[in-house]
């Protein structure tokens, strides 16, 4: 594979004990190392996103300062905890947490129910980017999530999977109609999807970051279509990283 210099940044591994995979972290920083991913954003295990969050918190932060700069942590709290989901979140960002990681169907609400809106205006305070897990209806797909980001104009969201797989085709309407809506690569073809993400004027790679989605897919993969979507070189230096770098300390 050649990078041609670019900076790259993964914005999204699961590290641990997953239900149907595992990311040891030191998997996860030999695979980097033999791909050229200079850094990743990473989030704990399932169980951590829906209940063990301070468990799943103390995993990433502690991976992240042990890690010499190449990992980021997200932070994760259940919003149905109320108060307690918010002071795990001051946890977190003491611990080192930049951004925040959503799953509204492991952590079951819906996007449009106001229980997150607490949450979300932490991580517009902090500049923290957010992660949405896209792709399971009814509650975690691309327009609604939209809708939600058009409701927060301060808080730069990314669409992780971007739908995939059923709902691609409602990823770049969802794009279109917020303009803090980022798009992440996983899973999706060049030639169709990232294409279409490339060519829309409104889109367009700057709003693009790319991800592995580790440990469900196969890095080098996830990769390779990158480096085969022929892009302009610094086009394709903003998907490989530019696009998110500028959201991180």
């Amino acid at each position: 594979m050649t990078i041609s210099g670019a900076r790259v940044v993964d914005a999204h591994v699961r590290v641990g004990e997953c239900r149907e995979a595992a990311l040891p972290l030191h998997t996860l920083l030999a695979t980097m190392d033999r791909l050229g991913i200079d850094a990743a954003l990473i989030s704990p295990p399932e169980r951590c996103i829906a209940y063990h969050n301070a468990e799943g918190n103390a995993l990433t932060t502690g991976a992240a300062a042990a890690s010499g700069g190449r990992l980021y942590a997200y932070a994760v709290a259940n919003p149905w905890r109320g108060t307690d989901a918010l002071a795990e979140l001051d946890r977190a960002r003491s611990a080192g947490a930049v951004a925040l990681a959503v799953d509204p169907v492991l952590q079951g609400f819906d996007l449009h129910d106001g229980l997150l809106d607490p949450l979300l205006r932490k991580a517009c305070d902090w500049r923290w980017p957010v992660y949405v897990r896209t792709g399971t209806p009814p509650t975690a797909l691309p327009l609604p999530l939209a809708s939600l980001a058009r409701r927060h104009p301060d808080v730069t969201f990314i669409m992780g999977r971007s739908g995939a797989t059923d709902f691609w085709i409602d990823a770049i309407p969802a794009l279109r109609y917020a303009p803090n809506l980022l798009a992440d690569t996983s899973y999706a073809p060049w030639d169709t999807v990232l294409s279409g993400f490339g060519a829309d004027p409104s889109v367009g790679p700057e709003r693009v970051v790319f991800s592995t989605d580790a440990p469900y897919t196969v890095p080098e993969v996830e990769l390779e279509r990158i480096l085969d979507w022929p892009l302009p070189a610094a086009d394709r230096a903003r998907v490989l990283g530019e696009n998110l770098t500028r959201l991180l300390p």
